[in-house]
């Protein structure tokens, strides 16, 4: 359930956690967060902090542990996810979240808020990439590292979850007296639409739609679909696909899988006309 009441409060007067994560992967249900960390921010100051290492359900590859540099044996005696969740949903509980690219970040935190049978928050998601597009000018790109850069801010070690939060908090910060913003409504306003933790919920999903039931449910028990698609070259016709993920997203909600080639597709939603599980093999 949205609170819109929240829209009309003074930011000032709202909690405000600003949170980061590294996965193991980049999808939602197919892979893990490895750590996860937020500051939160009430009354200008950060008055408490979270950092967690996670191991993941499979050893996370070279190319991953380059990225954020968290190894396997880093996370070898870490808790599952299923182990912190609950502490961390008490965490950003009654808080406005803000991330960098917070569709991703919500996408992994709702699916596992959701397995542990935790309630989503009603209030409503911040994205300071999207407010630093609306704000910030003369820069090559709205990665963080480089608007931290850019902006002179505390960056931290790159992609590590609680230095990323914390530059992400002090991005918000930045942007939030760039649109002189006094209302949660305003900076909504000003990152260009509404998200909410509901936006990224897939038990709604499930239970509101067939074609999302059947896909969550292939996703769930390992196996292949069979969909027709209005759109691409096999436009109308029944194909079967190798499920990886779902991503729930503003623009367009969709499915990641193999359509038998090596890279994934994406195939949204909204041109997803049927989709059935195989529980056998095509022969």
């Amino acid at each position: 359930m949205k609170d819109h009441s929240i829209l009309q409060k003074n930011w000032k007067d709202v909690p405000i956690v600003a949170l980061d994560l590294e996965t193991s992967g980049q999808y939602p249900i197919n892979d893990d967060i490895c750590e996860l960390a937020a500051a939160k921010y009430v009354n200008g100051q950060v008055v408490e902090k979270y950092q967690q290492l996670v191991k993941p359900r499979e050893k996370m590859s070279d190319f991953i542990i380059g990225i954020h540099g968290i190894t396997n044996e880093m996370v070898k005696d870490a808790p599952v996810i299923g182990d912190v969740i609950s502490d961390f949903a008490k965490f950003v509980e009654n808080s406005v979240v803000v991330a960098h690219h917070s569709p991703f970040d919500l996408g992994f935190l709702a699916y596992d808020f959701e397995k542990a049978g935790l309630t989503l928050s009603r209030y409503p998601v911040l994205c300071s990439s999207l407010l630093s597009r609306a704000t910030i000018t003369g820069t090559e790109n709205h990665k963080l590292q480089t608007l931290v850069k850019h902006l002179n801010l505390e960056g931290g070690q790159a992609h590590r979850a609680y230095d990323d939060a914390y530059a992400c908090l002090q991005l918000l910060l930045h942007c939030l007296e760039k649109i002189k913003a006094e209302t949660v409504q305003d900076i909504v306003r000003a990152q260009g639409h509404e998200m909410w933790w509901e936006d990224f919920s897939l038990c709604y999903m499930k239970m509101k739609n067939s074609i999302w039931k059947n896909v969550l449910t292939a996703l769930e028990e390992n196996r292949d679909l069979e969909m027709i698609y209005m759109g691409g070259s096999q436009k109308g016709k029944k194909r079967t696909l190798r499920p990886l993920s779902v991503v729930r997203n503003p623009k367009g909600d969709f499915l990641v899988a193999f359509d038998g080639e090596d890279k994934p597709k994406r195939f949204y939603f909204n041109k997803i006309t049927e989709a059935e599980v195989l529980f056998f093999s095509p022969s």
